[in-house]
């Protein structure tokens, strides 16, 4: 299935063909615990840029393996080529049209990046499990829900 994809700003736009079961996860290294978002896999060539590639800027840093891409206009982190497997994109669900990030995965494992298996043996664990509980009834109550 391919699905569409943006940013914020619209600036940038991208198609991605996606696997019927999409699976996705997070982690808790030090760039991706700030940037909070749910993340998809998918090798290289199944990504293709279709507007805006001259407005997506890279970040990378410490090893400098993981290439990270945002839009330089809004800032939205649109996708990167992860340090440990560096032939995959990892898309930011949020950028998928019609993607619901806290509804489409309520709970969602999330990956020991402080830990990473690149530094560690090839051992990939598991830092834990993050659930998304919708509200009973939509509102803030200021005890809590």
């Amino acid at each position: 299935m391919i699905r569409k994809a943006s940013c914020h700003c619209g600036a940038v736009k991208f198609e991605a063909k996606l696997p019927e079961d999409l699976s996705g996860s997070r982690c808790n290294c030090s760039i991706c615990a700030m940037k909070g978002a749910v993340m998809v896999y998918i090798p290289l060539d199944a990504l293709t840029v279709t507007a805006g590639e001259d407005m997506l800027s890279c970040y990378s840093f410490n090893t400098h393996a993981a290439k990270h891409y945002f839009c330089s206009k809004c800032g939205i982190h649109c996708f990167h080529q992860p340090r440990s497997d560096p032939d995959m994109y990892a898309i930011n669900a949020a950028t998928l049209e019609g993607m619901r990030p806290y509804e489409d995965f309520p709970s969602i494992p999330v990956n020991d990046g402080q830990h990473h298996q690149m530094d560690h043996d090839g051992e990939r664990r598991l830092s834990g499990t993050l659930t998304f509980t919708p509200s009973p009834d939509g509102k803030w109550h200021k005890d809590g829900w």
